[in-house]
């Protein structure tokens, strides 16, 4: 069936009852991820003016090629690779019919990667992106895009297929969204570190269950080291829900909770510690978003949200503090406010209505807003 995205007309399959990602039923196409869509187009503009060199793309996982098409459009000279045969041939019919330049290739995209250079390389793949992270970082110059669908092991909900697949702990926290893409980049940027490479987060987000996230690249042993830096652990009281970070790739457990004196001290780890995002560059990437793209408001607002974040590695949940507080809750931008104007720094975050970022504790929030009240 043909559809429209992004300006665009493309054929992709037809849907079919019982079809689901990634079950071999033929190619698939997933119009839910427009979103993820709308917003890689805009990062791609984007990044031309923050690195004008940047020309060559890799749609990694093509299928219907509608990533590589809509990159097309954007004047990038693209390259869609799948395992599938009738993949490719959906994929090619949709640049012609376009009009647009680019090549389709019949390859297993780290055999392809292993043989040529690509300054984007795109990771949309079913599940982890891990089996194609180490082509992916070794033969990539610029930007590595990468979505992962796999949230349950990401954020320590499937714990031992978080620890197999990600080479860290991650833990089941209720900033299960935070601990996920954290742990997500985490790989990634040890992942690049191989091949002497800093991995670095200029644009991230978590929607509708998968993490996506635009890595750069700075070649350099010493710059791997410093990014490197910026991993580190989290240890959370399941208690009374103080956390705190630590960097560093030596981890030293709490072993009870020094705020309750709990013992159910969780540690996570190693999660990246530094800024998931680049302020400024998510709002020039805003800026990209045009009227053409069916998500544009939502993709607006979500970047608006993502470029007002502080930069911490958790978040609270507020309705959680005011049950552990016996309280009746506020509204939550009254509760950011709040916050704000007792000096602290405080925001929302992107993936959920009642997550607060701040760099209060819990009995310096709890004296802020119930005071207060």
């Amino acid at each position: 069936m043909k559809i429209e995205e992004g300006g665009l007309t493309v054929t992709v399959p037809e849907e079919r009852d019982g079809a689901s990602e990634g079950t071999g039923g033929g190619v698939f196409f997933n119009p839910t991820q427009e979103l993820n869509r709308d917003i890689t187009v805009a990062v791609l503009r984007a990044y031309r003016d923050r690195e004008p060199r940047a020309e060559t793309y890799l749609d990694a996982m093509a299928a219907s090629g509608i990533r590589g098409v809509r990159a097309a459009a954007e004047g990038y000279d693209v390259t869609c690779a799948d395992v599938d045969s009738d993949a490719i041939e959906l994929a090619r019919g949709n640049l012609a019919a376009n009009d647009l330049p680019g090549e389709a290739v019949h390859r297993d995209v780290n055999a392809l990667l292993y043989e040529s250079v690509f300054d984007v390389v795109d990771l949309d793949p079913y599940g982890t992106p891990i089996p194609f992270a180490d082509p992916a970082f070794a033969n990539a110059r610029n930007l590595v895009c990468v979505t992962a669908t796999d949230t349950a092991p990401l954020c320590g909900a499937h714990l031992k297929s978080g620890i197999r697949k990600y080479g860290a702990v991650p833990r089941n926290t209720d900033f299960h969204p935070e601990m996920g893409l954290r742990t997500l980049i985490s790989a990634l940027a040890r992942t690049a570190a191989r091949y002497d490479k800093a991995a670095r987060p200029i644009c991230s987000h978590v929607s509708r269950h998968y993490a996506r996230t635009y890595l750069e690249l700075e070649s350099g042993a010493q710059a791997a080291d410093r990014c490197l830096e910026e991993l580190g652990y989290v240890d959370v009281c399941e208690d009374c829900l103080w956390r705190e970070p630590t960097r560093g790739l030596i981890a030293d457990p709490a072993h009870e909770c020094p705020s309750c004196d709990g013992e159910r001290v969780l540690t996570a780890g190693p999660i990246w510690l530094g800024r998931t995002a680049e302020p400024g560059f998510v709002r020039n990437v805003r800026e990209q978003v045009t009227g053409e793209m069916g998500e544009a408001k939502r993709a607006r607002k979500l970047l608006d949200q993502v470029a007002g974040e502080i930069d911490t590695s958790t978040h609270y949940d507020q309705h959680r503090l005011y049950k552990q507080w016996s309280e009746p809750a506020i509204g939550i931008e009254e509760f950011v406010e709040t916050l704000r104007e007792a000096g602290y720094e405080a925001s929302r975050a992107h993936y959920r209505g009642t997550a607060v970022k701040t760099n209060a504790s819990i009995p310096e929030m709890r004296d802020a807003v119930v005071d207060e009240e």
